[in-house]
């Protein structure tokens, strides 16, 4: 059970710091902050640097976290908030399956971490070697309070935003 939980939580948390070099720095293919920004500007979050590097150092961070099964249950929220607003401002219309464009992937990787959170990261973990035990249940319930706050708060940005003309009505 232990090796499986390290494997699980070495590959997707490596995966998600891969994803968050590629947003904050352009690696791996990526398109750093600026290429980020423009893309997520043009999906209604605004002001897209700022939600860049968001995504990106929660990308990184709740990735890290994850792999070195440190700090238990704050890495996987990192990763739920980062899918919770890919469905939200992406996926959602698209519909379930993938082949669509859909969020049935967002899906897996939310329980993956909410796996982790509420099962914990097993004996091959930081938290386990250093002695470390955060409350679990009650960080869970705050950390995703600020998700959904700050999901919703996403979601209005570009509704916030005065003055803002997008490509649409620059181009008028």
């Amino acid at each position: 059970m232990d090796l499986g939980l390290l494997i699980l939580r070495v590959l997707v948390g490596a995966l998600f710091i891969g994803h968050g070099l590629q947003k904050l720095f352009g690696l791996f293919g990526g398109h750093g902050i600026e290429g980020t920004a423009g893309w997520l500007e043009s999906i209604g979050l605004r002001p897209g640097r700022f939600w860049a590097r968001l995504a990106g150092l929660l990308e990184f961070g709740g990735g890290a976290l994850l792999a070195l099964g440190l700090l238990n249950p704050i890495g996987p929220l990192a990763i739920i908030a980062v899918m919770l607003m890919a469905i939200a401002k992406v996926h959602a219309t698209k519909g379930l399956w993938i082949t669509n464009g859909g969020y049935e992937y967002n899906l897996v990787l939310m329980a993956i971490a909410l796996l982790i959170a509420l099962a914990g990261q097993g004996q091959y973990a930081l938290d386990a070697l250093l002695g470390v035990a955060l409350p679990v249940i009650e960080v869970f319930v705050v950390g995703l309070a600020i998700v959904i706050v700050g999901i919703l708060l996403g979601l209005r940005s570009g509704q916030l935003q005065t003055g803002y003309r997008g490509p649409a009505q620059a181009a008028r």
